[in-house]
């Protein structure tokens, strides 16, 4: 039943298991096609340009959907939208597999994107909304760290297709672990919607949503490739920005609208997605860089760029359920305060990886103090973003906090490289690149450290943990009991925040 599963269960276990894998093919894609495309380019005879939105188109779809990925979710059922995610994912993967040209790559691969965002929304706010209170920190811990892994594995394993197979068995690996996803949810996960919302969906808010973030990432994108005054530039600009300024007045105007903006009116919320956006553009600039730097400058294999970094998610397996469960008890601030910090000092370690080649002297260092910061942040982030929006609008609190993530992360690809001077063929040149990559993770670092601040100043603790600390402090060896107003201990919530009234956690 929905809200009632715990952690260390055999049915939290199997939803867990479906939401991981669910949104790890999607996350796997995103990351495995890069090794990739060297072979791609060289199957269809292709330049430079095509290749590249073999990535964009799937990063633009993807970013441009998951607003209506996750209304649709609320609305009509989050299991529904997830499995029809992965169904649709898997279809796009078989096309995908079977292209004969680099067009129709680019159209499957942008078909692969409205899947990925049908599913990846579902799959957080399945867990929010299946597990118990007390569980939840601990269910999005485990959901982060397994990610992690899934992330990692991509060019891990796109590196051992390519070389041992085809490009294509990258796509078509996709298939058993969509239908793997499709049997555990159907006899595993519980459904769960927003019973207020409408039972329609808001089209002129769908429509300005894609063309708001479609314009936009296409601005980032081309712009700092072909020049910020290049005419499709400057029209992506105009239709971005009109489209996102008629959105938020027709979401503000509509009574079911597929964006409830009350839900930014909590300063949780609010503040974490800014978190959120300051420290996953630090990390997509600076990571969009690193095998870049590895392979040209250091000469590692494309494999060997990939197992480099294999440490980041050892560590996020073993310890992001601990975080989250640690965030759970003493409340979020403190980690989101210290982990991007933390975080920080490895991308400052990274700038040795230009220094020379040797993995344990120059890039281990920082990958571990790099992945100790991750663990220490990154389920606390997700679930205070998740638990400082009401249950009912699960799905799109997860929605807005993905694209959020991946909108910061490619305004950062796009944008970093042109502040740092890596531009035109400079990356071709080592110490080009190397001089621009040093540059490029310290502007990462502080950008870090940026957000870290950012949160000890707006981040507040839930109020009946911080009632509980004082609590405690104010009657040493008493036993604790935090009362409401009529005498009664107060429930466990973990959806209020200090400097505000509780919002309502539905039904």
């Amino acid at each position: 039943m929905s809200g009632e599963l715990r952690f260390a269960t055999a049915p939290g276990r199997w939803v867990i298991a479906a939401t991981v894998l669910g949104s790890g093919i999607s996350v796997i894609d995103s990351t495995v096609v890069g090794i990739a495309l060297p072979s791609i380019g060289r199957g269809f005879h292709t330049s430079l340009g095509p290749l590249q939105w073999v990535v964009t188109g799937y990063t633009l779809t993807l970013g441009a959907f998951l607003l209506l990925g996750g209304s649709l979710g609320d609305r009509y059922g989050r299991k529904r939208i997830f499995m029809i995610g992965t169904a649709w994912f898997a279809l796009a993967s078989v096309l995908c597999g079977i292209a004969p040209d680099a067009g129709l790559l680019i159209a499957t691969r942008c078909l692969q994107g409205i899947g990925g965002a049908l599913l990846t929304p579902g799959s957080l706010a399945i867990l929010q909304a299946s597990f118990t209170a007390e569980d939840r920190g601990r269910a999005i811990g485990a959901w982060s760290g397994l990610g992690g892994l899934a992330a990692a594995a991509g060019p891990v394993l796109g590196g051992y297709l390519v070389t041992a197979a085809s490009w294509r068995w990258i796509f078509f690996i996709n298939l058993p672990v969509a239908a793997f996803v499709l049997v555990v949810s159907s006899r595993h996960v519980p459904e769960s919607r927003d019973p207020s919302s409408a039972r329609g969906v808001d089209p002129a808010g769908a429509v300005l949503g894609v063309l708001a973030l479609a314009g936009l990432t296409y601005l980032f994108i081309e712009g700092s490739a072909d020049g910020w005054t290049k005419p499709l530039v400057l029209v992506s600009a105009v239709i971005g920005v009109l489209s996102a300024v008629s959105f938020l007045a027709v979401e503000r105007s509509r009574r079911d609208p597929m964006l409830p903006l009350e839900i930014f009116g909590n300063r949780q919320f609010s503040a974490t997605n800014g978190v959120t956006f300051v420290v996953y553009a630090a990390l997509g600039g600076a990571f969009f860089l690193v095998p870049i730097e590895l392979q040209v400058a250091s000469r590692y294999s494309p494999l060997d760029s990939g197992l480099s970094l294999v440490p980041i998610t050892v560590i996020m397996l073993v310890f992001s359920a601990r975080s989250g469960r640690l965030a759970s008890r003493i409340g979020p601030r403190l980690q989101m305060s210290a982990g991007p910090l933390v975080v920080a000092a490895g991308l400052a370690l990274l700038e040795r990886a230009a220094s020379g080649s040797n993995y344990f002297e120059y890039v281990l260092p920082a990958v571990l103090v790099f992945g100790s910061g991750l663990a220490i942040t990154v389920a606390p982030l997700t679930a205070t973003a998740m638990e400082s929006a009401p249950p009912e609008h699960a799905g799109i609190a997860s929605a807005v906090n993905n694209d959020v993530a991946r909108v910061a992360g490619l305004m950062a690809v796009a944008i970093l490289p042109w502040l740092a001077g890596i531009t035109g063929r400079s990356y071709l040149h080592p110490a080009e690149l190397s001089s621009g990559f040093r540059a490029a993770v310290l502007i990462s670092a502080a950008m870090c450290a940026a957000g870290g601040c950012l949160a000890a100043l707006a981040i507040r603790n839930p109020q009946h943990l911080v009632a509980a600390a004082t609590a405690t402090a104010g009657t040493p060896g008493e036993p604790l009991r935090v009362a409401g107003a009529d005498g009664e201990p107060l429930p466990e919530c973990h959806y209020c925040a200090i400097d505000g009234p509780p919002l309502s956690r539905g039904s």
